[in-house]
């Protein structure tokens, strides 16, 4: 197997613990252990034993992840570490060599790059600007076909902070039944909503569905590194020894920090200050979008600490973040990570001081290219 540069990764681990500005990340500022924990949590868990823990995730764990998902056992759980390893197993166990697969764009590239290595025939939907961002659901059934093994998508989605409606998502689970294909729906956005309800998850609407979902995004904990894969039992059973060859088990203090992150009243908490974070701060991108008329042009993202926005200048989107970088220290995330032209992706989910001076310097990188000074 060869797999392709993930291109988006390799530049974020390049550079976002390097410049002065990262807005390239997705998820809203993390939370410290203090703000995690109490006190005596804290002392319970510096007197833990630091060795292996339960490879699927701890029985307590996946308890808490199983009130998430109404009628759920904990042998429909497997742990994992962090989202990227759910969906790195997935593609593994399931896809074999000439395997069709439609795939949401745009999206994070990974299982599309592991898709591609496999072997796999990837066949891609798109979500249509035009559209706000939603598929065209004649479209979509003209590509799912009786060949179709998985559907992927991610809502809410990333890069565009999009959620399908119920009429999409009734149509995708139309079209899986009637291919017999598996439905893979990354999920790990649900619950980052500025305004509406948590975005309803696929779990439950078809038999041959699987979820995947993890603590990095709506939880502002992306250093804890756990994710989980949901989805029924004998898939569990199937995916579970690919596992014993990754990670083996989640980091016993992750394990143990996702079950206080994920306790009712804890997990309340969490999400209401990611809520409070995206309606703070999307109104500071916004107002600074559209006080450069012309050069931007956006739909607000529903969920989410990131907006897609297509930009008018005579620079390619790589270009346009490589020099930003290399001459204001502010990383973005260049449209040409998903597959697309002018595009770039902005996180806002930062400080809102940090935030706002990023956004500045962008700004007079803007105005200096405009005026041929860079």
């Amino acid at each position: 197997m060869k797999i392709e540069h993930f291109k988006m990764e390799r530049m974020q681990s390049t550079w976002e613990n390097v410049v002065a500005y990262n807005l390239s990340e997705s998820g809203v500022h993390p939370l410290t252990l203090n703000e995690l924990v109490s006190e005596e949590e804290l002392k319970e868990i510096a007197n833990s034993g630091l060795g292996y823990s339960q490879t699927n995730g701890t029985p307590e764990l996946r308890e808490q992840i199983a009130h998430l998902y109404p009628g759920l056992s904990i042998e429909e759980i497997l742990v994992t570490t962090g989202s990227s390893e759910a969906n790195f197993l997935l593609m593994w166990s399931l896809v074999e060599r000439g395997d069709e697969v439609v795939f949401m764009m745009p999206n994070y590239m990974q299982m599309w790059g592991l898709l591609r290595g496999f072997g796999a025939v990837v066949k891609p939907f798109w979500l249509r600007e035009s559209l706000a961002w939603a598929p065209d659901l004649d479209e979509l059934k003209k590509v799912v076909s009786k060949r179709t093994k998985l559907i992927i998508l991610t809502n809410p989605n990333n890069p565009t902070g999009a959620v399908l409606s119920e009429e999409a998502m009734e149509c995708i689970v139309d079209l899986a039944d009637a291919s017999g294909a598996w439905i893979i729906a990354d999920e790990v956005y649900q619950g980052a909503e500025r305004r509406a309800d948590p975005t309803p998850s696929f779990f439950g609407k078809h038999e041959r569905v699987v979820v995947v979902n993890g603590l990095s995004k709506a939880y502002g904990l992306p250093g804890v590194r756990i994710g989980w894969i949901v989805g029924p039992m004998g898939l569990i059973q199937k995916i579970w020894p690919y596992h014993d060859y990754t990670t083996i088990s989640p980091s016993t203090l992750s394990d143990r920090l996702a079950r206080i992150a994920l306790s009712p009243s804890t997990r309340e908490k969490i999400l209401a200050r990611t809520r409070h974070i995206l309606q703070q701060n999307f109104p500071i991108l916004q107002a600074w979008l559209e006080k450069q008329p012309g050069l931007f042009d956006f739909i607000p993202p529903q969920a989410g600490a990131i907006a897609y926005v297509r930009y008018h200048l005579p620079i390619d989107s790589l270009d346009f973040v490589t020099r930003l970088i290399q001459e204001k220290s502010v990383l973005l995330v260049p449209g040409e990570h998903f597959e697309m032209g002018r595009y770039l992706r902005f996180g806002y989910g930062a400080e809102c001081h940090y935030l706002q001076q990023g956004l500045a310097r962008v700004k007079d990188f803007i105005q200096e290219f405009q005026a041929g000074k860079c």
